[in-house]
């Protein structure tokens, strides 16, 4: 079965007419879903509410609870496997790949590239993984370990590095590979000497992330000081302004925004009030959790503490399409086109890092 062509090229393909049909009721099956395959991880991210906090019991997703999901979407265009853990640690992982890809969808997930060995390159490759977007964060040791928790910078880029090369033997063009560096105060300066880095290590993309964080109890770095959105300074522009030279002499492309992380869905800065309105994720997205609890998006989990406040249902008790427009998903949408957003969205559409 042919693949679909690549998302991020042209998003139009599967949110076409979604602002027509937005209302409680969701007229259409969503066509993207997240799968958190695991919510295990290995390291301690200061920007992650998972260091902090037990979100549910530690589990991976179960191959039966995977398929249960994806079969009740035959049209599902775009999966991507990662939620609050790190998915490498999954030893279902590629033949979850294989799955989607003999279904013709588009599949991607985050990893920290910590595990990125041979053995699962190429088992990704031969998977037909479309993208591999690794979280790198840092262009240094220091800095990693200060906002990954561990010491394994060094590791990471051997990994990824070595994987480039694997594709470059092997002539595979295919997962693209990425590097992400989460959007903070504390890190803008190193954008230029990350997107250097980028280039040693063979990667050609680089995309500066938003930042998502808790309004009250603010957790590590996910504090509201550290957000770039609206509080860019002349020198911090001057960063992104190098990097983006720097990538374009490297024939790197760069972009910042979190533009990249979820196609035709970024949120931009305008005029009106009430930005959240302009999301489309709950008419075109679901999300699950490796324990089959549904969440409005991989947002929630950073903007509001408590997956009771925005649980949207339950797949290992009811179908998708009982969810899909179940009395919770309903009125989630509801408050999402209201001039009061959902709490867990309030963050997301107010403060984008850029």
């Amino acid at each position: 079965m042919q693949s679909p062509p690549d998302v991020k090229v042209d998003p139009r393909r599967y949110f076409e007419s979604v602002e027509e049909r937005r209302g409680d009721y969701a007229t259409r099956q969503p066509v993207c879903v997240y799968l958190e395959t695991t919510n295990r991880c290995n390291l301690l991210c200061t920007t992650c509410p998972r260091t902090y906090a037990e979100l549910e019991p530690p589990a991976d997703m179960s191959w039966e609870l995977f398929v249960s999901i994806v079969d009740q979407i035959p049209n599902l265009q775009r999966a991507v496997l990662h939620g609050v853990g790190e998915p490498m640690l999954v030893r279902d992982l590629a033949r979850m790949v294989r799955y989607l890809k003999d279904r013709g969808t588009y599949v991607l997930f985050n990893t920290n590239g910590t595990l990125l060995n041979e053995r699962n390159g190429r088992a990704l490759i031969g998977a037909r993984l479309d993208e591999l977007r690794v979280s790198l964060d840092a262009s240094n040791a220091k800095s990693f370990r200060a906002i990954r928790g561990k010491d394994y910078f060094a590791r990471i880029l051997r990994n990824v590095r070595a994987f480039r090369n694997l594709q470059e033997r092997e002539r595979a063009d295919r997962p693209r590979v990425s590097l992400w560096l989460t959007g903070l105060k504390e890190t803008i300066a190193e954008l230029p000497a990350f997107v250097q880095v980028a280039a040693e290590i063979g990667v050609r993309e680089v995309y500066l992330q938003r930042l998502v964080f808790f309004d009250n109890d603010a957790i590590g770095l996910a504090r509201p000081d550290q957000a770039l959105y609206e509080q860019v300074t002349r020198e911090e522009a001057a960063y992104l302004e190098t990097a983006t030279e720097l990538a374009r002499s490297h024939g790197i492309t760069f972009a910042a925004s979190g533009g990249a992380s979820e196609p035709g869905v970024s949120l931009k800065r305008q005029d009106r009030g009430s930005p959240w309105t302009l999301c489309r994720r709950p008419w075109t997205v679901m999300y699950f959790t490796a324990n089959g609890r549904a969440l409005p998006c991989c947002i929630a989990p950073f903007s509001q503490r408590g997956y009771e406040n925005y649980t949207l249902g339950d797949a290992t008790q009811e179908t998708l399409q009982e969810i899909w427009n179940g009395a919770a998903y309903r009125s989630f949408r509801e408050a999402l086109l209201s001039d009061k957003p959902p709490a867990s969205c309030a963050n997301c559409g107010l403060r984008w890092s850029l």
